[in-house]
């Protein structure tokens, strides 16, 4: 893809009239805006590392207005493939993709346990044998595989760093493509609830706080590369993907100074979630693993 660049007319001026040696001011240069479907297709092909290892796919449940992703190294040959924050309602949807794309699923895996869903993952347990199911260790939830802060999770020649971010709740993590040759460039980071496109998840119940998520975001998730592609578990406005460096200068929360960010989350007076009562329970025992028969 080529990139043009456009000047600012007063100093492409200035150029034209002065030697590159002088102490002239530096040109300011300006990506001209791409648009709207090459800006889509290139958010979605950014995530091909070396050799178009990385099979990526963006899902909707649209009730719960939450994104699950698919992800598989298509050039290991048994195409092994993960999916994050799976969504009860799709699970069939889900799983024909991946039979479709002649992959295999090896982990089911959750940021967070969500109130406002029931995971995907009990049922997928049941419907395809061998799938590990994974949370963090800090969320308190039953799964075949926990994780801590550091920890990396490999699917084939590909891999997730797993970073804490507990702020929304107490066990939210994100997941991290890899740092290393091979792996996805730009990286990609999945961060559930803690940084959602231009906000951020709730932090008043579920062991949430707000000071922590500030901690969580700024010293795990603006701390990685600007170009960092961000997806979130949720969007209610249309958005798909972000990158750091725009929600490190925009997010209308996170970019407040702490006492600031406090004083917005403290204020916010959101309903209570209306599957709480019936999602968190499911969800800290890996969501439903014995569906009602079929009638």
């Amino acid at each position: 893809m080529v990139l043009q660049l456009r000047l600012i007319p007063r100093l492409a001026a200035a150029a034209r009239l002065t030697p590159a040696t002088s102490c002239a001011p530096r040109l300011l240069l300006r990506r001209a805006p791409l648009p709207p479907a090459l800006a889509m297709a290139s958010a979605y092909s950014a995530g091909y590392g070396a050799g178009r290892r990385l099979l990526f796919r963006q899902l909707f449940e649209k009730e719960s207005s939450t994104y699950t992703y698919l992800l598989a190294d298509v050039a290991d040959p048994d195409r092994p493939a993960v999916l994050i924050d799976p969504v009860d309602r799709t699970v069939d949807r889900d799983l024909n993709l991946i039979k479709e794309l002649g992959l295999k699923l090896v982990f089911a895996m959750n940021t967070h346990v969500h109130a406002d869903h029931v995971t995907g993952t009990g049922l997928i347990k049941t419907k395809v044998p061998g799938v590990k199911s994974v949370i963090s260790k800090a969320s308190g939830a039953k799964a075949d595989h926990f994780v801590d802060h550091g920890d990396k999770i490999h699917f084939g020649n590909l891999f997730l760093e797993v970073r804490a971010t507990p702020g929304h709740t107490s066990g939210c993590v994100t997941y991290v493509t890899g740092d290393a040759d091979g792996q996805p460039s730009p990286r990609m980071a999945f961060t559930g609830d803690a940084l959602i496109i231009r906000a951020c998840g709730r932090t008043d119940f579920q062991g949430g706080s707000s000071e922590q998520l500030y901690q969580s975001v700024h010293s795990q998730i603006f701390t990685l590369p600007k170009d960092t592609l961000l997806y979130p578990a949720h969007d209610y406005k249309g958005f798909t993907v972000s990158t750091v460096e725009e929600e490190a200068a925009y997010n209308a929360r996170l970019t407040k100074d702490k006492e600031t960010f406090k004083t917005i989350m403290n204020n916010l007076n959101l309903s209570y979630p209306k599957m709480m009562d019936v999602a968190v329970p499911a969800n800290l025992v890996c969501g439903i693993q014995d569906p009602p028969p079929k009638i």
